[in-house]
């Protein structure tokens, strides 16, 4: 029986700050890093070169604070930078733990703790077989960490964004709140548009769709999915 192979072999992982949350209401779960880095240990030894974006809304939501306490949006924007970075940098301890070498590398630099973002040198990193994580998003206010993605997966020529979510896939109405919600199994860039669907915001989506970077969208939950996701398990909702 032949063993079965990938089917990606550069991927980048997004991940929202809330996957870090584990049973906490705020903050960082070691729990949860040490999963999330035992997940992706698997695949990475599978010979897949694993790039991540990280989210900070664990932490800090640039957005959602400048309204709550009348930040200026740019301000609450690059806290909210500073908050994937703490993210990205415990993710990085969890990996590091497990044997895996890693780099974060940063779109506002900070030398102290990670490396500046510089697209060869982040290539360099994957071909050297070290897991690179991209924090601070674009380096730019008004731009969320789903655009960072798209921009990143794109620049280094990654097959596939993989985002993790807290269910199995795209459906038409959040069936956390809606029984009837009819899920899909695959999508089309522009009936991701048309119809609001929140897969990633419309600038992620118009940048994946104009270099045709397709999206699987999978439950993060359950342990083993990005294994399945990256073998072609058929599982989620992939957007093409």
């Amino acid at each position: 029986m032949l063993k079965k192979e990938p089917v990606y072999k550069r991927v980048l992982l997004k991940l929202s700050g809330e996957a870090l949350l584990g049973r906490q209401q705020h903050g960082i779960d070691t729990e949860m890093c040490a999963s999330l880095a035992a997940q992706i240990k698997e695949v990475h030894e599978a010979g897949v070169q694993m790039a991540l974006v990280v989210g900070g809304g664990n932490i800090f939501r640039g957005r959602v604070e400048s309204e709550r306490f009348g930040l200026d949006r740019s301000v609450a924007d690059y806290m909210g930078m500073l908050a994937t970075v703490m993210n990205g940098l415990a993710l990085q301890n969890s990996l590091e733990q497990l044997g895996v070498q890693t780099r974060v590398m940063t779109a506002i630099q900070m030398h102290a703790v990670a490396e500046p973002y510089i697209l060869r040198r982040a290539i360099r990193h994957l071909e050297k077989r070290r897991v690179v994580i991209f924090v601070a998003g674009t380096g730019n206010p008004y731009f969320t960490t789903d655009t960072a993605a798209a921009l990143r997966a794109t620049e280094i020529g990654c097959d596939v964004i993989i985002k993790a979510t807290k269910v199995d896939g795209v459906y038409s109405a959040d069936p956390l709140k809606h029984k009837g919600a009819k899920k899909f199994k695959s999508l089309k860039f522009i009936d991701v548009l048309k119809k609001d669907l929140k897969v990633m915001d419309a600038t992620a989506i118009s940048m994946c769709m104009d270099n045709g970077l397709p999206i699987v969208v999978f439950n993060l939950l359950q342990k083993g999915n990005i294994k399945k996701v990256i073998y072609g398990d058929g599982i989620g909702t992939v957007v093409r």
